[in-house]
């Protein structure tokens, strides 16, 4: 394994990281008792695994410090353990620190508590920063399992895709099972609970990835507006999934979804407007404005507080494509 240190540019804590896994539905992460992160996913190589075990130093004070990982890459093989881990290069730690948030410099986040509502999220959630899925590969994935079916099904259909079709890795200790890489799940056939059309986008889905049409660095460094307009070109990928995609799956810092209603009903609610500004798109965009270069940031914090008021699942599968 290769061991890679990541100090994070403003506040993060992997703490706050880890409990935001264990609510989030799609993750199916399971409950870490000792402060470690251990996750198993596809390389952004498109043929291999990544196995990663992550701590974070605290100080004297309680102060999170350095966050330290050991990774290692494994050969893509489904359903088998993956002993014969190699040595992690800059591209494993790089997507790491995007998964974690951690390549976005959030010196600056701060200063936005000077909008007092976001002053209020900043203490509800300390140190929280977006934990983004694997890649927008995996994120795609997740949009067309969940399209039109509860996001429980949705999981566990995720969940067992991972066990029968993906690389089992030991990891600090413990067995994870990582989503099927783009070069694995191309070759997917039967799934209990996925119907012929979502298996056949899966597969299209599978040779976006290959062929790099789901490459993080290059969706971020599109403008947005062009990045979502590639995403929704994909088949089953709709106005909230090519978002979700971009903010979730790319790790984009800084957009504004303008397809969620449970967050425009979050922004209304954070901010005392009146019940029928939440399809005002417009409005709640300009509320947004004040947030940047961060509006990913508050916008799941916002998701967050919803979630602890509400007490159900997070990141809602879209009901239509």
């Amino acid at each position: 394994m290769t061991a890679v240190s990541l100090t994070p540019a403003g506040p993060f804590s992997l703490a706050a990281a880890i409990r935001f896994l264990e609510g989030f539905t799609p993750a199916s992460h399971p409950r870490a008792t000792d402060g470690i992160l251990r996750l198993a996913f596809p390389a952004d190589d498109g043929t291999s695994v990544i196995a990663a075990a992550v701590r974070q130093e605290v100080g004297a004070d309680g102060t999170p410090g350095t966050v330290h990982a050991e990774l290692a890459v494994h050969p893509g093989a489904p359903a088998r353990a993956a002993t014969d881990g190699r040595a992690a290069g800059p591209a494993a730690a790089a997507q790491l620190a995007r998964i974690l948030s951690l390549d976005t410099d959030g010196t600056a986040f701060p200063a936005l508590a000077s909008d007092p509502v976001v002053a209020g999220l900043m203490a509800d959630h300390p140190g929280l920063r977006p934990v983004c899925f694997h890649s927008p590969y995996e994120a795609a994935a997740w949009a067309v399992i969940g399209n039109r079916i509860r996001m429980t099904q949705a999981a566990a259909i995720k969940a067992h895709i991972a066990r029968r079709h993906g690389s089992r890795t030991d990891i600090a200790g413990q067995a994870l099972h990582a989503f099927p890489t783009p070069a694995a799940l191309r070759t997917l056939t039967g799934v209990p609970g996925l119907t012929d059309l979502k298996i056949q986008r899966l597969h299209a889905l599978a040779e976006a990835a290959l062929d790099g049409h789901l490459d993080a660095a290059r969706l971020r460094a599109l403008p947005a507006d062009q990045a979502l307009a590639e995403l929704r070109a994909l088949p089953g990928i709709g106005p909230f999934s090519a978002e979700l995609v971009l903010i979730r799956g790319a790790g984009h810092p800084d957009v504004f979804p303008r397809h969620e209603p449970r967050l425009h009903r979050a922004i209304v609610g954070a901010y005392g407007l009146d019940a029928s500004a939440a399809t005002d798109v417009t409005r709640l965009a300009g509320i947004a404005d004040r947030w940047r270069p961060y509006r990913s940031w508050v916008a799941l914090l916002l998701r967050s507080r919803a979630q602890a008021t509400a007490g159900g699942p997070t990141c809602r599968v879209p009901s239509r494509s």
